[in-house]
C-alpha cells in the first residue's frame, strides 16, 4: 500500500513557547509526536531530543541491521515492533541522562506517540498521553490508552462527562520519557486498510476538540491531509488553544 502523510505544530493561544516536537521520516516510514514538559524551555529540549534520537536509531538500524541494540529485544515481538519500542527506550535514556547531567534540564520529560510501517507490518507505540487515532469508514477511534491519572481512575470509577471535565488532576501523567532511566513502552500491531487515516497528536489537540468534532473535520477534509491538519489546529485554537498543538496524519491507499 502507498502511504501519504502531513504534519504540523502550533504554539497555541496561551503559551509563548512551543514545547511540542514532531518528526516525519518517510524514508523509514517513521512518524513521531512528542509533548515536552519542564520549566525554562527544558520541555522543548526533551521533546526535540526524543524525536531526533528515535530518528537516529532508525537510521543506524537501517544502515546496519546486525548492530547490537542497547536494550534486549522482546522475543514475543517481531523485528519492526521491537525496533520502534527500542527507539523510544533509547530516547528515554537520552532524555534522562541529560536531565541528570545538567541542572538546567533537571526534571524535564516528554510524552511520545509514534508509528512505523515496514515489511513486517505497521506498528504504533506510545508513552504518556499523546494519542494515536484511526479514522476508518468515517469513524474515528482512539488506538492508544492514556498513561494518565485520570485514565487510571476511570478504570476503577465511573464518571460522568461533567465529572471528567472537572477532574482535579486531569493533566497529570503517570508515565513519560525522562522520569527514570528505563521506561515501559506500550506498543501494538496495526492492520492498515486502503482508505485508513491514522492520526498522532499531542493533548493540545485532543484536549481542545472532542472526538466527534475531530471525526467530522477529518471526514470533511476529502483526503487533503495538509488541509485537515491545519483545520484541526485552527479548531483547537478557536476552542481556546490552551496548550501547544501538534498533529500528524498518515493515510494508506492502494
Amino acid at each position: 500500500m502507498k502511504i501519504r502523510y502531513a504534519g504540523s505544530t502550533h504554539v497555541g493561544m496561551k503559551r509563548s513557547l512551543n514545547e511540542d516536537s514532531l518528526y516525519l521520516f518517510p524514508e523509514e516510514n517513521l512518524y513521531v509526536v512528542a509533548d515536552g514538559m519542564g520549566g525554562h524551555a527544558s520541555g522543548e529540549v526533551a521533546s526535540r531530543l526524543a524525536v531526533e534520537t528515535m530518528a537516529e536509531f532508525f537510521r543506524m538500524t537501517a544502515a546496519d541491521q546486525e548492530m547490537t541494540w542497547p536494550f534486549k529485544e522482546d522475543k514475543t515481538l517481531v523485528y519492526d515492533q521491537n525496533r520502534l519500542s527500542t527507539a523510544i527506550k533509547v530516547a528515554n535514556l537520552r532524555v534522562w541522562e541529560m536531565s541528570q547531567s545538567d541542572a538546567r534540564y533537571a526534571g524535564m520529560g516528554t510524552t511520545v506517540v509514534a508509528m512505523s510501517a515496514g515489511p513486517g507490518g505497521a506498528y504504533m507505540a506510545h508513552v504518556g498521553d499523546s494519542r494515536g487515532y484511526l479514522m476508518r469508514d468515517g469513524r474515528l477511534t482512539q488506538v492508544t490508552e492514556d498513561h494518565s491519572l485520570l485514565n487510571d481512575y476511570l478504570k476503577v470509577h465511573k464518571l460522568t462527562p461533567e465529572e471528567i471535565e472537572h477532574f482535579p488532576h486531569k493533566n497529570v501523567i503517570v508515565r513519560a520519557l525522562g522520569m527514570k532511566s528505563t521506561v515501559l513502552v506500550e506498543s501494538q500491531k496495526l492492520s492498515p486498510r486502503p482508505g485508513d487515516i491514522y492520526m498522532l497528536c499531542s493533548d493540545g489537540l485532543s484536549g481542545m476538540i472532542d472526538d466527534r468534532d475531530m471525526e467530522e473535520t477529518i471526514a470533511g477534509g476529502h483526503d487533503d491531509l495538509e488541509a485537515i491538519s491545519q483545520k484541526l489546529i485552527s479548531q483547537a485554537n478557536r476552542n481556546g488553544g490552551q496548550d501547544n498543538i501538534t498533529v500528524i496524519l498518515i493515510a494508506f491507499s492502494e
